[in-house]
């Protein structure tokens, strides 16, 4: 049982086999965004992915509407995070770098291994939901 996951579960028989892969693609190009852009923008290039899927399928696929404001709000977040341990190393001067690095490694870690997670969840035609994700786009 996935404590992450409260929205009821859709099994593949009621999502089409394009819907399953548009919402596998929302989350896996977090992770092509977060390797184009890590060198100039960070983590903001993570979420613009899952926002041009979004924008292009949300009318059209119920599954990939869920899925892809997931994957939106999920990067959002991380986004958020990252952005405040950078702030945290810039106001002590770099000093917090001892705390902050490993906390951003971690956080990291935990990004990619979700957004796999999700993705293989969206591709098998579950609404797969992030933990402690901030649901800024509804």
């Amino acid at each position: 049982m996935n404590d992450y996951n409260p929205a009821p579960a859709a099994t593949g028989e009621g999502t089409s086999a394009d819907e399953r892969q548009w919402a596998m693609f929302a989350h896996l190009s977090a992770l092509l965004g977060g390797l184009v852009t890590a060198g100039w923008a960070g983590s903001i290039g993570c979420f613009i992915g899952p926002l041009v899927i979004w924008m292009m399928k949300r009318e059209t696929m119920p599954f990939v509407d869920d899925q892809a404001k997931e994957a939106l709000n999920f990067n959002i977040t991380v986004a958020i995070i990252f952005f405040i341990l950078l702030a945290m190393t810039l106001f002590t001067l770099g000093i917090g770098i001892l705390l902050t690095g490993p906390l951003m490694l971690i956080v990291g870690l935990g990004w990619l291994v979700l957004t796999i997670i999700a993705a293989i969840k969206a591709n098998q035609g579950e609404r797969y939901r992030y933990p402690l994700t901030l649901r800024l786009v509804k």
